[in-house]
């Protein structure tokens, strides 16, 4: 997928520009209800200066706040515009990569062409090489590589195939090799491409719990400040009365509206769309599609985190090493049992053992006939392998390797011994972090083959930021809790499942969650589907399959298993950004009630038209109630666009602690929002009285 680095494009900002004005339709409106407020105290101002030129009193004070509260609202359409219309432009990059194309449906015996968008959800169609993917499905029938550049961004093809975790294609890619059948898993508009496309666009994006939250809270701010504006003539009247001036000079409308706006939270409430959209925005730019915004701030809560240990904690390819035979044993009868035990093995770890018999004892795989073999795969139910080989003039050959406890408890099974030292070993390759596999025939141990997998470069750091931010990270692996132990001291996770089946993944999940913990996990596979359900963050990868990634919250377009982390981050930098501005907000507020009251009652108990005792309190000096107003006006307009950067980009993220957070919060943006109104304020009342305009 396209990234866009950059902030504004003048693409986007002809079309913010445009839609800033469509938002003023206070049926729009009406969702946020600060903004709403303003909407209405810049009507009610807008009327009353037009309600007085046309009785022939044109005041310019008036028109300027008019003006003014207009843009306050204009600008905060205009943040929300923005961040939406960088969506939008991913959106359409993914549009225009989305090609029209037909679909070779199956019925049959026979082939039929048809357009894509006839397919129904159990349609089956034939893909070859060059043809376009109609539509989503899973692979039932061959293998294939297939270029998903059009929605990962990625030119690298894949592999898709029948069975396993990469089943699952995307309509819109493209078949580079070989040829597949697919059964059509969505119906027309339902697509992963329709889904992503609606994502981005943000036209399913619903206000999360904490924004409702904060809505809620900014505008019960808003309420009591209303309620506070409402007293202040009845208060301003009592004073001119007691100074001797003429009741006409009671607060006019047009300034208790601008000193309303003023003091309520209008900063945090022209932002707090943009900040959530842009969130959004950045998982985007990591190629992950969130179906929600409550998913990403659930990241940003999580406090518990299961990984898998193959392919997120390691680099996955465990490679066969060493074959390390009992007492009684040779080394080459144990590399020819390991040999034979791995012809079916199409993993890894199974060609590495093969690799290994070749190059150390030059062993190769004999020709067997069907009839003479019978090969065991692995599950993760059983945890070994294996082959049996039955020749007309020779026994029975049963040769099997597995799990350490899974080997002796089928050799006790069946009556056979099991070696005291195979324990030593299996410990002590344990002991070291490697993986040990037993190998045997018919009754009888052979030797331990050792496994080695690698820490990937880099995670223990990263888990260290994570237990910073207050974050325990759980391992998940089916090694023996030896092995696990050791990966889990080199990686440094703070706990581990071992022996794991995908079953025990859920029932750890519901643990965490009955004790208060927001859990997150990565899952590719079907029997990863009702864990990523619970999960309160569940990442599907993209290359695994339909069911998953219907399961989880977050799609990964990049299928990498670590990209749980970036999420993290992700959400804890969202929380931080609106967090910090509705700290800078509040402050503002405050420091706009200290900044305006004062200039405004400095005429009250004046004497000889000099400033009355309460222009002491007047620090600012600034030059009139008017400028007063009006720079406060001003500055509550312009602060909101200065800080749509900040909104869209996030603030730094750091691998801290709530409590830390909140300090650096109350002392950068705190201390910030308390400082900058004032300076604020005051340059612009020295520009306005400057050029005259008051």
């Amino acid at each position: 997928m396209k990234k866009n680095n950059k902030i504004f494009e003048s693409s986007i900002i002809r079309i913010a520009v445009y839609d800033s004005f469509k938002k003023l339709n206070p049926v729009v409106l009406m969702k946020n209800p600060v903004m709403f407020i303003v909407e209405i105290c810049a009507s009610m101002t807008s009327v009353i200066f037009i309600s007085e030129l046309y009785k022939g009193a044109y005041s310019g004070f008036n028109l300027q706040i008019a003006v003014w509260l207009w843009f306050t609202v204009l600008f905060a359409n205009f943040a929300e515009a923005v961040a939406e219309g960088r969506g939008k432009a991913q959106a359409e990059t993914l549009k225009k990569a989305r090609k029209q194309t037909n679909a070779r449906k199956i019925e049959g015996d026979k082939e039929k062409i048809i357009p894509a968008d006839a397919l129904r959800k159990g349609d089956v169609v034939v893909c070859e090489s060059g043809d376009i993917i109609p539509a989503d499905g899973e692979v039932i029938d061959g293998v294939a590589s297939v270029d998903e550049s059009a929605i990962t961004g990625e030119s690298a093809p894949v592999i898709r195939e029948n069975g396993g975790d990469r089943s699952a294609v995307t309509g819109g890619t493209k078949v580079l090799s070989d040829r597949i059948l697919i059964k059509i898993s969505s119906e027309p508009g339902n697509t992963f491409m329709d889904k992503i496309i609606s994502l981005i666009e943000g036209a399913s994006r619903q206000k999360t719990p904490n924004e409702i939250a904060l809505t809620i809270l900014l505008a019960g701010l808003t309420v009591i400040f209303l309620l506070a504006v409402a007293t202040l003539p009845a208060y301003y009247l009592y004073g001119l009365n007691s100074s001797g001036l003429g009741t006409e000079n009671n607060i006019s409308i047009p300034v208790l509206v601008s000193l309303l706006v003023c003091l309520i939270p209008t900063t945090i409430g022209g932002l707090l769309s943009a900040i959530g959209i842009s969130g959004m925005d950045r998982l985007i730019k990591r190629n992950v599609i969130a179906t929600s915004g409550r998913a990403i701030e659930a990241a940003g809560d999580l406090d518990v985190l299961l990984l898998d240990k193959t392919g997120t904690i390691t680099l996955g390819n465990r490679m066969a090493t060493e074959f390390i035979p009992v007492s009684s044993v040779n080394a080459e009868t144990l590399a020819e049992c390991a040999m034979f035990s791995s012809i079916s093995d199409e993993t890894p770890e199974g060609r590495s053992i093969i690799k290994l018999a070749k190059e150390k004892y030059n062993l190769r795989p004999k020709e067997l006939l069907p009839e003479h073999v019978k090969f065991v795969p692995f599950t993760a139910e059983t945890r070994m392998s294996g082959i049996d080989i039955r020749l007309t003039d020779k026994p029975v050959r049963v040769i099997r390797k597995g799990a350490a406890d899974t080997i002796e408890k089928y050799i006790e099974q069946n009556g056979g011994f099991y070696p005291e030292d195979v324990n030593a070993i299996v410990k002590n390759i344990a002991g070291e972090g490697g993986t040990p596999l037993v190998v045997c025939e018919n009754k009888t141990v052979f030797g331990v083959i050792r496994l080695k997998d690698i820490v990937k470069g880099g995670i223990r750091e990263r888990f260290l930021h994570l237990r910073k931010m207050g974050i325990k990270t759980v391992m998940i692996t089916g090694d023996n809790p030896l092995t696990a132990a050791a990966i889990a001291a080199e990686a440094g996770v703070d706990d581990f499942i071992a022996e794991a089946k995908p079953e025990d993944k859920l029932v750890r999940i519901r643990q965490e969650q009955a004790n208060g913990h927001l859990v997150g996990m990565i899952g590719d596979g079907t029997n990863d589907a009702p864990a990523l359900a619970q999960a309160d963050v569940g990442i599907a990868m993209n290359t695994g399959t339909q069911a998953a990634r219907e399961a989880g919250n977050m799609v990964d377009l990049d299928s990498n298993p670590t990209k749980l982390i970036e999420v993290v981050e992700v959400g804890k930098q969202l929380l931080m950004t609106r967090g910090a501005l509705t700290t800078f907000s509040i402050a503002n507020d405050v420091a706009k009630y200290f900044a305006i009251l004062p200039a405004l009652f400095t005429v009250l108990y004046a004497l000889n038209g000099s400033a009355g005792p309460l222009g002491l309190l007047n620090i600012m000096k600034l030059a009139s109630p008017q400028s007063a107003i009006l720079s406060a006006v001003i500055f509550n307009a312009v602060i909101i666009v200065l800080l749509i950067p900040l909104a869209l980009k996030g603030v730094k993220y750091r691998p801290l602690g709530a409590s830390t957070i909140l300090k650096i919060n109350l002392l950068v943006y705190g201390v910030g929002g308390l400082i900058a109104p004032f300076a604020g304020i005051k340059l612009i009342d020295m520009f306005i009285t400057s050029i005259k305009l008051i």
